[in-house]
């Protein structure tokens, strides 16, 4: 059976009319499903983006707009985030040879999301760390950052031809389930540190970059949905034992 695989790609507060339209004529080019923007600073209808858009018109006229990232790859079943900061802290970044493939093996029917940053400062670590990989493209190392427009190209060009050279990955062979989705993780993350903090186990002051330590590590697991599933019915059921205790 052909698998389905549905790639959307997002930009989070793009702010360049012309880059926005160059990445809309991108999305034509290599048969993107949807763009989607979260909280957009430019318009989508300028005329210097439809101009740049030529025959992707068609993507800044659907573009679907999103507040937050995590609402924009919320049906995502694999997420890919790029970063060309330095200062990304202990997020490991993974090699657009390595990462790509990752997204193609996945399962029969697919959302797949690639997730783009600012053009002045990319994607904060909060918003890396909902990606399932990060990747980094290969530039000089004194000055990572790429045009926005340009690193897109980059990414969709290596997918586009990953997917020509390699056409068993979407015929269903070898395919992994997908690992749980960003927000199923950011769900149960969060339902972890609000009783981790009720016992004491956690401060307020270190909450967030302890969790951020242990949400890395399911991360790199690939911690499967049903095993989230474990992990929050293991949360219920103490949370119910300590509330029962104390009545």
């Amino acid at each position: 059976m052909k698998a389905t695989q549905e790639i959307n790609l997002i930009l989070v507060e793009p702010a360049g009319a012309i880059n926005l339209g160059s990445v809309a004529r991108l999305c034509e080019n290599f048969g993107i499903h949807e763009l989607r923007l979260v909280t957009p600073h430019c318009d989508p209808e300028d005329q210097q983006a439809k101009r740049m858009a030529v025959k992707g018109k068609n993507f800044l006229e659907n573009a679907k707009n999103f507040s937050t990232l995590l609402d924009a790859i919320k049906d995502s079943d694999r997420v890919i985030a790029t970063c060309g900061r330095i200062d990304h802290g202990r997020i490991p970044l993974y090699d657009i040879d390595e990462a790509l493939p990752w997204l193609l093996e996945s399962t029969d029917y697919s959302s797949l999301a690639l997730v783009f940053g600012r053009e002045d400062r990319g994607l904060t670590n909060q918003e890396l760390q909902l990606a399932h990989k990060v990747i980094s493209l290969q530039t000089k190392a004194s000055y990572p950052s790429l045009n926005l427009s340009h690193a897109v190209a980059i990414v969709l060009h290596e997918l586009h031809r990953l997917k020509a050279t390699k056409p068993q990955r979407l015929m269903g062979t070898n395919v992994q389930r997908n690992p749980a989705t960003p927000i199923q993780l950011h769900e149960c993350i969060e339902d972890a540190k609000e009783l981790l903090l009720e016992i004491g186990f956690l401060l307020e002051h270190t909450a967030q970059a302890r969790m951020t330590k242990i949400k890395g590590l399911l991360h790199r697991a690939e911690i499967k949905p049903e095993e989230v599933s474990l992990i929050r019915g293991i949360l219920r059921q103490t949370r119910w034992a300590i509330h029962s205790r104390k009545s």
